[in-house]
C-alpha cells in the first residue's frame, strides 16, 4: 500500500514539474504605467491586481508596470519616456496608462510611429477629450458630464443645503473637470442648493502633497463654520480626499463620494482602517468601512462606490485589450467592455456612454464615459444609474 501510495505521489509530483517546465511564456505583453501610491493608490493597486492574474513580465508573465512621477508637471519628458520604453518590447501589444495624465497623448503618438501593432489605452485623461482622443486607442474617463446632475441631486437627497466644491487652476483648465463644475453649479440652482468654490493648493506645486493636504485640514473646520454642516464638500484631487473626509467626519458635514470613488479612497486613512486581510476583496472591503464610518457618526451622510473607479477601470481596461488581442472581443464594443467590468465588479450597476464634443456635438466612440451606482454607508445604494438626466445638462 505504501508503495503504491509512493508512486502515486511520484506521479503526481513530476506531472507538477513536468507542467512548469513546458509552461510556455503568453504570446504578448501588457504595459500598464500608474501613479504612485501618494498619488492615486486605486489604479495602482489595480495594476497589482492584474499582476496577481497574469504575472509579471520579469518572471516569464504578461504584465510589466511602472509608476509615474508624483510631480509629472515638472517631469513631463520623463513621464512621456517611461510610456513610450513600453514599445521596446518587441512583445508589447497592449498599453494602459490610468490616470492618463498629461504627456500621455504624446507618448502614445511616439509608440505608433514605433509600432503600429500596440493598442494604446488611456484610463481617466487629464487632458482634453478632442487631444487624448485623437492619440488613443481607446479611453475611458468617469462621466464628469452626468455625475455634474447626479453628485448634486445625490447631496439633496442627503438633506443637504449647500455644495461646496474646491479645486486649483491645473484641474479647471481640464475641459470635463471644467465643464462638471459648471453642471454642478447649475444643478444647484435648479434642485435649491447654494453653490460655492474654494481653491486648494495645488499638490504638483512647490507645497507638494503634504502642504496640500495640510491646508484641507486647517481649511475645513472654518468652511463648515461658514457653511453650515448640512454641506456636501466635494474636491478634485484624490490626494485631498483623505483629510477631507477627515474633517468633515470630525466636525459633522457631508460627503457624497470622492472625485473618482471607491472605498479606500481617502477612507482608510481618514478613520485609520486597516484593511490588510480584505486587500482585494471589495464586499469585505466596503463592509468593514462602512462600520467605522457608521460608528464614527457617518452613517447617511458619507458615501462612495462599491467597487475602485480607478481599480475597476485599470483591471476592466487591461482585460479588454488582452481579450482583443486574442481575438475574443472587438475594439469599440461596449457590450465586450462591459463584460469586462463585469468580471471585477459582480453584482454593481454600471452606466454610460460615447463621449460628445458639446462644441461640435461629434460623438467619440474611442472615448467613453462611465459612472456607477452611489452607496451612502448606513443607508445603501442611491439608485442613480436609473435617475434621468436632463438633457440641459448634458449638453451645457
Amino acid at each position: 500500500m505504501r508503495r503504491w501510495a509512493a508512486l502515486l505521489l511520484g506521479g503526481m509530483l513530476f506531472l507538477l514539474l513536468a507542467s512548469c517546465a513546458f509552461a510556455e511564456e503568453p504570446a504578448f505583453h501588457i504595459g500598464i504605467a500608474t501613479l504612485t501610491v501618494s498619488q492615486a493608490e486605486d489604479t495602482l493597486r489595480g495594476a497589482e491586481r492584474m499582476l496577481q492574474e497574469y504575472g509579471d513580465v520579469a518572471n516569464g508573465g504578461m504584465i510589466k508596470h511602472v509608476t509615474m512621477p508624483d510631480n509629472f508637471m515638472s517631469e513631463m519628458e520623463t513621464t512621456i519616456t517611461q510610456i513610450t520604453s513600453f514599445a521596446d518590447d518587441p512583445k508589447m501589444k497592449v498599453v494602459i496608462v490610468d490616470d492618463a495624465i498629461p504627456g500621455t497623448s504624446e507618448a502614445f503618438r511616439r509608440i505608433h510611429e514605433k509600432r503600429d501593432d500596440i493598442l494604446c489605452f488611456a484610463g481617466e485623461p487629464q487632458e482634453d477629450p478632442n487631444v487624448i482622443g485623437g492619440a488613443a486607442d481607446f479611453a475611458i474617463g468617469v462621466d464628469n458630464i452626468v455625475r455634474g446632475y447626479l453628485i448634486i441631486h445625490s447631496a439633496k437627497e442627503l438633506g443637504a443645503k449647500t455644495f461646496v466644491h474646491i479645486s486649483f487652476p491645473r484641474h479647471m483648465s481640464y475641459e470635463l473637470l471644467s465643464r462638471r463644475r459648471n453642471i454642478m453649479e447649475e444643478a444647484c440652482k435648479e434642485l435649491g442648493l447654494t453653490f460655492a468654490f474654494e481653491t486648494a493648493p495645488d499638490p504638483t506645486s512647490d507645497v507638494g502633497m503634504a502642504g496640500a493636504q495640510q491646508f484641507i485640514l486647517e481649511k475645513v473646520p472654518a468652511w463648515i463654520d461658514k457653511y453650515g454642516k448640512d454641506t456636501v464638500f466635494f474636491c478634485t484631487n484624490d490626494g485631498q480626499t483623505e483629510p477631507l473626509l477627515k474633517q468633515v467626519a470630525k466636525y459633522g458635514a457631508l460627503f457624497v463620494e470622492p472625485d473618482l470613488p471607491s472605498p479606500i479612497m481617502g477612507y482608510p486613512g481618514a478613520f485609520g482602517i486597516d484593511l490588510s486581510a480584505e486587500k482585494g476583496d471589495w464586499p469585505a472591503i466596503l463592509k468593514k468601512v462602512e462600520k467605522v464610518v457608521i460608528d464614527e457618526g457617518g452613517a447617511g451622510r458619507m458615501g462612495t462606490w462599491a467597487f475602485s473607479y480607478g481599480w475597476s477601470t485599470v483591471c476592466a481596461l487591461t482585460e479588454y485589450g488582452k481579450r482583443i488581442t486574442e481575438g475574443k472581443a472587438t475594439l469599440g464594443n461596449l457590450n465586450d467592455l462591459w463584460d469586462c467590468y463585469a468580471k471585477y465588479t459582480p453584482g454593481a450597476q454600471w452606466n454610460g456612454n460615447a463621449y460628445v464634443d458639446a462644441k461640435t456635438s461629434v460623438k467619440m466612440n474611442n472615448f467613453v464615459l462611465v459612472y456607477q451606482d452611489t452607496y451612502i454607508f448606513g443607508k445603501g445604494y442611491l439608485n442613480t444609474t436609473s435617475v434621468e438626466v436632463p438633457e440641459k445638462f448634458k449638453n451645457m
